[in-house]
């Protein structure tokens, strides 16, 4: 054979596999086209080649929650310093709250490293067994739990408080995204799909209310009821439980005088009757904001922080952001916990798309948790809901919240990460 006809081969070869590269091609943009994928691509437009990788996780979220972590940081502290001055913290000192709460964010990242080491199916084999430890511990916590302005929330363990309503709150969600798929072929029925998942989160709730702790008892019922909806369940059963749900807090708050009492100072804080008992909070948190203005006094600049404004480190820490950083800042702040928790909800939709259905009700229903409780805080904090004891999430002073935010995260990775092997035609 010549040297020109075997050249001739070759040219011909290659062609081939070139068309039948092209097709491949084709057929898997077509498949991606399907599916609702996020592709890391090199200039995708310009028709390179887009390259899902198999190993990885999604960045950009883990990169926005490190920054809530580090400004929530340097807030605690900004927040805090001046805490000493106060005969009630006269044996802290100025760095107390900081270094706790840099301690807490330490035992979360070691937390979440461990939960992203585990599988989802491991979760979800684990789901009922994490529900009867939390239901344990918050049984536990009426025993030999400690005690702070009248609520009974936190176990003392030397190092931090555990609050077990934050591990409720974990728990909860994985029992239902795992019931969810349990039960998935009754969804349309009402007493077999709702009622079991609705005795669970009963118990929760008679234990929350004993300590007492209604703001996590709402959470935890918002929670349950999203995954409920996610995962399917009739959409007048839906409505139908949501109308109870209501009813039974309205009733809750009618029953109780100091609960009214903080809803009337909600509705007019600045009043005679108010203004020095529940709605001292509220209305020096709305003077620091109207301080703030728009850009804000500057960072340590506040001066409700200097004993006018209550917990201004824990659940008013946002009223301190709003005076140090003004307006921008607390813009800031809601567009980060937008975009966070759409990021979630984006990889639970994916995970479903795969057929990794309680991967995806958990993705969203943590998405849902941090949602939720930013916009509850934040809304207290603007005098536009009712006072709640409830954090801002990642960036609030508190040691559970802080490790049991972080292992939630870190399991939405988790589901990404799977979500990316799944794509790249591996195995979880």
């Amino acid at each position: 054979m010549s040297n020109t006809q075997v050249f001739h081969g070759l040219g011909r070869f290659t062609r081939w596999l070139g068309g039948g590269a092209r097709a491949a091609g084709g057929a898997a943009r077509e498949l991606v086209g399907e599916l609702p994928i996020r592709l890391t691509s090199r200039d995708y437009a310009r028709g390179r080649t887009a390259v899902v990788r198999e190993m990885g996780f999604d960045q950009p979220l883990l990169w926005v929650v490190v920054a809530l972590l580090c400004w929530g940081l340097v807030m605690v502290y900004s927040a805090s310093i001046a805490l000493p001055d106060n005969p009630r913290f006269r044996n802290y000192e100025s760095t107390h709250f900081l270094l706790r709460h840099a301690v807490a964010m330490l035992i979360g990242a070691v937390g979440a490293l461990i939960a992203f080491q585990l599988p989802m199916r491991r979760w979800e084999k684990w789901s009922p067994w994490l529900f009867a430890a939390a239901v344990a511990s918050l049984v536990l916590v009426l025993v030999v739990g400690r005690g702070v302005n009248g609520a009974q929330r936190w176990i003392p363990l030397g190092i931090m408080n555990f609050q077990p309503s934050e591990l409720a709150k974990l728990a909860v969600l994985m029992y239902a995204a795992g019931y969810m798929v349990r039960r998935m072929e009754v969804k349309e029925r009402f007493f077999r799909a709702v009622l079991p998942m609705g005795g669970a989160v009963t118990v929760v709730g008679v234990l929350l209310l004993l300590q007492p702790d209604m703001g996590a008892f709402i959470v935890i019922a918002v929670i349950a009821m999203g995954i409920l909806f996610l995962g399917g369940v009739n959409a007048r059963m839906f409505f139908i439980i949501a109308g109870l749900l209501v009813a039974l807090f309205a009733f809750m708050i009618a029953s109780s005088p100091w609960r009214r009492e903080r809803v009337f100072a909600y509705l007019d804080p600045f009043s005679v009757d108010h203004a020095l008992g529940k709605g001292y909070q509220l209305s020096h948190s709305l003077i620091a904001f109207g301080r703030g203005e728009v850009f804000g006094v500057g960072l340590g600049g506040s001066v409700e922080k200097l004993h006018w404004l209550p917990e201004a480190h824990t659940d008013f820490l946002l009223a301190v952001i709003g005076e140090e950083f003004g307006l921008v800042g607390v813009l800031v702040v809601i567009a980060l916990f937008m975009w966070l928790t759409r990021r979630m909800m984006v990889i639970g939709r994916q995970a479903i798309a795969l057929d990794q259905v309680f991967a995806g009700l958990v993705a969203q229903g943590v998405g849902l948790w941090i949602g939720f409780q930013a916009f509850i805080n934040i809304g207290v904090n603007l005098g536009a809901l009712p006072t709640k004891g409830l954090t801002l999430p990642f960036m609030s002073y508190g040691g559970s919240a802080i490790l049991m935010n972080l292992v939630a995260v870190a399991v939405v990775l988790r589901i990404d990460h799977e979500n990316r092997k799944l794509m790249h035609g591996g195995r979880v």
